[in-house]
């Protein structure tokens, strides 16, 4: 990959990292999502507030996850492995986009009403989302061509 690929896959790797501590959809952040949420649905009793008040496991949330997305990505600056930066950014996308159906499926009318509210201040799901579309960007982006090296003298 070229150079500046490099650097910007770094920074959003960073950013990526950083906007998994802020809000996503109203006061809900990555913290607060369960895998069991995501796999299941969210219980039809709940609202977003108290999805946002729950502090279940760190270690089971969609934190850990994107986290995890974060650290696949910036391998994949390091390195410069395109591979592991597609498998990063698929992994991130699917993650959000599963949140995404979740949300949906559940709280569809209160989304649908209320975005402009819940969409404000969200911090979070800006950064992740950007960072996670700007790798996309830069994965796309072909490689340099290696030149064959100059003729030598002619010996």
């Amino acid at each position: 990959m070229r150079t500046f690929v490099h650097l910007l896959l770094f920074a959003a790797a960073i950013a990526m990292a950083a906007g998994v501590f802020g809000p996503l959809v109203g006061s809900v952040d990555a913290r607060n999502v369960q895998f069991d949420d995501l796999r299941n649905g969210f219980a039809s009793g709940r609202t977003l507030d108290q999805i946002g008040s729950h502090s279940g496991s760190f270690v089971t949330s969609l934190a850990i996850g994107l986290l995890g997305v974060a650290a696949v990505v910036l391998l994949a600056a390091l390195f410069g492995s395109r591979i592991l930066g597609w498998v990063g950014v698929l992994v991130g996308l699917a993650g959000l986009g599963l949140l995404a159906w979740r949300l949906d499926d559940r709280f569809d009318h209160e989304l649908r009403n209320d975005w402009r509210h819940l969409f404000s201040g969200t911090w979070g799901l800006y950064l992740v989302g950007g960072a996670l579309v700007l790798s996309l960007l830069l994965l796309l982006i072909p490689r340099e061509r290696r030149l064959p090296p100059p003729p030598g003298p002619g010996f």
